[in-house]
């Protein structure tokens, strides 16, 4: 009865002639999105969801498939309201509960005012150790099993400066007579290309300069990362393998745990730095090679090192405008 239903909607719905103009809003009416408008407006109620996904009566597992449900159907996190913000984080906290019994605190804080985030990168001080690597990977949840790296810190020989040519996968003893190192990871850029790409709006700048991705909008289609010049996105080709070792202090668009199929990236450890922190991997760096901080405040060290420093950025004819900028001492 339900399937019929929906069918017969979606048909409907389908056979009406187009807008006139396209929107975000305006697309046609799939299978997902005449369920969510029937969810939203209480048509499906959880003896529904019950009897359509034949589950069992236990309540707890009834719990979580009427809150997956939900969760499948909810808007884009960047459209959504305070209040559909708060039920969803709410959901996702419950949802984590069920699932592993483990209590995750999911933050959904938004951009503070009068904040620019932006970074440094001191190339004369990195020795590529990768101790930041390792604190990225365990800081923002990410999969064990592939390997899976945000920052990515490259090996070259002194005179050179070409990416294509040098090594960013070091499997040696650092660091190496001769050369010297540069991380690369998301430049959160001004003008981000990877954003202009996204056909579902599943990514976008926040004020704070953080460019952020909304994993249940991402459909997937990876044009976000062909877009990026820094091979700054990474996509997830199974489901996450995080074991035990799930870091439960998350935040809505960083580090809660992602699925399979979606897009991801550094977020500049979003979930830290909005509570005035630094990134996971500027604490880990045994060195000082990584500088992190509010562009608009002129006392910050960054705006310090700007100021003072002969700084350059990577492919900047491009216009990108990367919040990222290199220097040596």
């Amino acid at each position: 009865m339900l399937q019929s239903l929906l069918n017969k909607l979606v048909l409907w719905r389908n056979q009406r002639p187009p807008p006139r103009a396209a929107s975000f809003g305006a697309k046609p009416l799939t299978r997902r999105r005449a369920l969510g408008a029937m969810l939203k407006g209480g048509t499906i109620t959880a003896v529904a969801v019950q009897q359509a996904c034949d589950v069992t009566t236990d309540p707890p597992k009834l719990e979580e498939t009427v809150l997956k449900w939900h969760e499948y159907f909810k808007g884009n996190f960047r459209l959504m309201t305070a209040e559909e913000r708060g039920a969803t984080v709410e959901r996702l906290e419950r949802l984590a509960e069920l699932e592993s019994g483990k209590h995750a605190t999911i933050s959904a804080q938004g951009p503070h005012e009068g904040v620019l985030f932006g970074y440094a990168f001191n190339i004369s001080k990195c020795q590529g150790y990768g101790d930041c690597v390792k604190a990225c990977v365990e800081e923002n949840n990410l999969d064990r099993e592939t390997g899976m790296q945000y920052i990515r810190i490259w090996e070259m020989k002194k005179g050179h400066m070409s990416l294509e040519s040098a090594n960013g996968r070091i499997a040696h003893d650092v660091p190496v007579e001769g050369h010297f190192y540069l991380g690369t990871q998301c430049f959160h850029c001004e003008n981000p290309p990877c954003v202009d790409v996204c056909p579902v709006g599943a990514t976008w700048k926040e004020k704070d300069g953080i460019v952020v991705i909304d994993y249940d909008w991402c459909i997937g289609c990876r044009y976000c990362e062909a877009a990026c010049p820094y091979w700054g996105r990474r996509f997830n080709w199974g489901a996450p393998s995080l074991a035990d070792q799930v870091n439960q202090t998350q935040h809505y668009l960083g580090n809660r745990p992602r699925k399979k199929g979606v897009m991801e990236k550094c977020t500049f450890c979003v979930q830290r730095t909005r509570e005035g922190r630094q990134p996971a991997c500027v604490e880990a760096c045994p060195t000082g090679a990584r500088v992190f901080g509010n562009l608009l405040d002129p006392n910050s060290e960054i705006r310090k090192i700007l100021a003072t420093k002969k700084v350059f950025r990577l492919k900047e004819e491009l216009g990108t405008e990367p919040k990222f900028w290199y220097y040596m001492d």
